[in-house]
């Protein structure tokens, strides 16, 4: 046993091939969880998929669904995505004008709630939501690409919004999207991160499983709720 956090690998699909995404999916089994990353060209520079992608991976995998809505506005596609399946419906705190009723209608979707924070977005923008997240995901490249590097920057904000999540008292998932790798992964995990969003990391990997492993390291005890 060890003393450090069971840590989440959350492979991005983003980071896959479009064309055989049945395949994708079969390739990282060993995954607990799948991140779907939907970008409307709008909030992020990019465009993505659906609910109606979303609902057609269901049919592939028992893997919970972790998805990033990055589009704006967001309230009128809550309940289309969690009827297409997700497990963890995650906004982002700069596209919720109404967070807290955004979180909370997360939940009467029975759906976990989480909230995104950009690079430019301080912690304390968190701090009255913490009572009713479950999961927070630091953005630790800008949102709307894939294949970034890791901004250095976003490290005492993990730090803190751990801190934050400690002294909540509920046991909130910290996680962090954005160049994660072997090299950035061990330095977020001791930042505080219980959940490492990777991409390239993994799809870019011949051996996916290999891959999911090298980023779960030697510390960690891999979770599934």
């Amino acid at each position: 046993m060890t003393d450090r956090p069971s840590i989440i690998v959350a492979p991005s699909l983003l980071a896959a091939d479009f064309s055989r995404l049945g395949e994708e999916i079969a390739s990282i089994a060993r995954a607990p969880w799948l991140h779907l990353d939907v970008m409307d060209g709008h909030f992020v520079p990019n465009i993505s998929f659906g609910p109606p992608v979303i609902a057609a991976l269901r049919k592939h995998t028992d893997a919970k669904f972790d998805v990033h809505l990055m589009i704006d506005p967001v309230d009128p596609y809550l309940e289309a995505t969690a009827k297409a399946g997700a497990d963890h419906i995650t906004v982002h705190v700069e596209n919720a004008p109404h967070l807290h009723r955004s979180l909370q209608t997360i939940r009467a979707l029975g759906c976990r709630p989480g909230v995104a924070i950009c690079p430019a977005t301080p912690a304390v923008a968190l701090s009255e939501v913490m009572d009713l997240v479950d999961i927070i995901l630091v953005m630790t490249v800008n949102p709307g690409f894939g294949g970034q590097s890791f901004l250095d920057s976003q490290l005492s904000k993990i730090r803190t919004l751990a801190e934050m999540s400690r002294e909540s008292g509920r046991d909130i998932i910290l996680a962090v999207d954005g160049g994660i790798d072997p090299s950035t992964a061990p330095r977020v995990v001791e930042a505080g991160a219980t959940m490492l969003v990777a991409g390239s990391a993994i799809f870019g990997k011949e051996d996916r499983d290999a891959a999911i492993r090298a980023l779960e390291g030697p510390f960690v005890e891999q979770i599934t709720g």
